[in-house]
């Protein structure tokens, strides 16, 4: 287990979720803290191996879904694999994606376009499968005098609101996902679906390592860089070469609590949104960010 889930109960025992990007970081943490409140969770992640790790980890009704979610298929896929296998689904936590960084005037088609390919369309793509089984079915609930909650939850960044200095590609697919969440929400919440997102400042995981430490993603036959450039951590009273543990917050200046977040602090907003616990809140984007101010993301 990667974390100490914060509370464990029944609240999301009979209820099945869908974690993409459930093999890392923020995701597996999320994996993690929804079992141990009861949910069955389906891990949905690119790297198989790893996938199947975290699910053999959480044991019970857990299973692994390997998939490439830029991937135009790849939405209806893997929806029909959950209904078939546990006749419905409950939770869908989108939470994939990546970072492929370069200034604007040096930023490819290529790059600007896969991050709206995973940040924005996959999302898009996911919800309009599940349609049936969030939707449909929640509008056949309410007809019957039925109420019953699904929950969607969306991971976006501060940095839709603030912008993010050599990740305009990414500020724009995360500022394009809070406008389909607030849509999807009205679109969807007579059938009693809770559409919201959260978004995060700076949470220590793999992808706020920096760049010299040379971790990578191999998406489409390519291999990218991940991390932030050294000097921008340098900018932000971080020392690139300190030698700690990756998920370890660290401090940082620009933020109330003077430091990063854990990806237990990251799981449990997302939990509280798939929870029971966030059945009157819809269509809301909830800062988790240590109370940063402007830009830090």
């Amino acid at each position: 287990m990667l974390i100490n889930p914060t509370i464990t109960s029944d609240l999301l025992k009979g209820q099945t979720a869908i974690v993409t990007g459930g093999a890392n970081g923020i995701g597996r943490a999320t994996c993690e803290t929804l079992a141990a409140n009861g949910a069955s969770v389906v891990v949905v992640d690119l790297d198989a191996d790893l996938a199947g790790e975290v699910a053999a980890d959480l044991g019970g009704d857990a299973t692994a879904y390997a998939a490439d979610l830029t991937d135009p298929t790849a939405g209806d896929k893997m929806v029909k694999y959950v209904v078939d296998a546990y006749g419905g689904i409950d939770i869908i936590i989108n939470g994939a994606g990546y970072f492929w960084d370069a200034p604007v005037h040096k930023m490819t088609d290529e790059q600007f376009q896969a991050m709206l390919d995973i940040h924005l369309l996959a999302p898009f793509r996911i919800c309009r499968a599940a349609a049936p089984y969030f939707r449909d079915a929640g509008k056949s609930e309410v007809s019957q005098g039925i109420i019953r909650h699904r929950k969607v939850v969306m991971v976006t960044s501060l940095a839709a609101s603030f912008g993010n200095p050599g990740a305009a590609n990414y500020a724009a697919a995360k500022a394009g996902l809070i406008g389909f969440t607030k849509t999807l929400a009205l679109e969807w919440g007579s059938a009693n679906v809770n559409v919201n997102a959260v978004a995060f400042g700076i949470i220590q995981t793999r992808f706020g390592a920096p760049q010299s430490a040379q971790h990578s993603i191999t998406v489409g036959g390519r291999e990218v860089a991940l991390g932030v450039p050294d000097k921008t951590l340098q900018s932000m009273g971080i020392d690139p070469d300190e030698s700690r543990d990756l998920y370890k917050p660290r401090k940082v200046v620009g933020s109330a609590l003077g430091r990063t977040g854990s990806i237990q602090e990251a799981a449990d907003a997302i939990f509280w949104l798939a929870s029971p616990l966030s059945n009157y809140v819809t269509g809301q984007v909830i800062p988790v960010s240590g109370g940063a101010r402007g830009g830090l993301a």
